[in-house]
């Protein structure tokens, strides 16, 4: 065992920057693997933090409740389940 871990084939992870207070909100792959999310709520009281959870799951097309922050809930750099 290489101490790797596995995600199911059903969960994606992603590495996510976070842009808030954007004129936009959009979600962009970069060259990378990771991705650029602008959104339009300010980083107060967890607002942006659900302004991305609603974005990445209607940029891939599952319900809100299957998209999590496994970390980076206060910062602008996050990694972002979707089951």
């Amino acid at each position: 065992m290489t101490g790797v871990a596995v995600a199911p084939a059903s969960m994606r992870v992603l590495r996510v920057k976070v842009k808030p207070n954007a004129r936009d909100a959009r979600l962009i792959q970069q060259p990378d693997g990771s991705w650029l999310a602008h959104v339009k709520a300010a980083p107060v009281e967890g607002k942006a933090n659900i302004a991305l959870v609603a974005l990445v799951a209607a940029h891939f097309g599952v319900p809100k409740s299957r998209v999590a922050i496994r970390s980076g809930a206060s910062g602008r750099l996050k990694t972002i389940e979707i089951r």
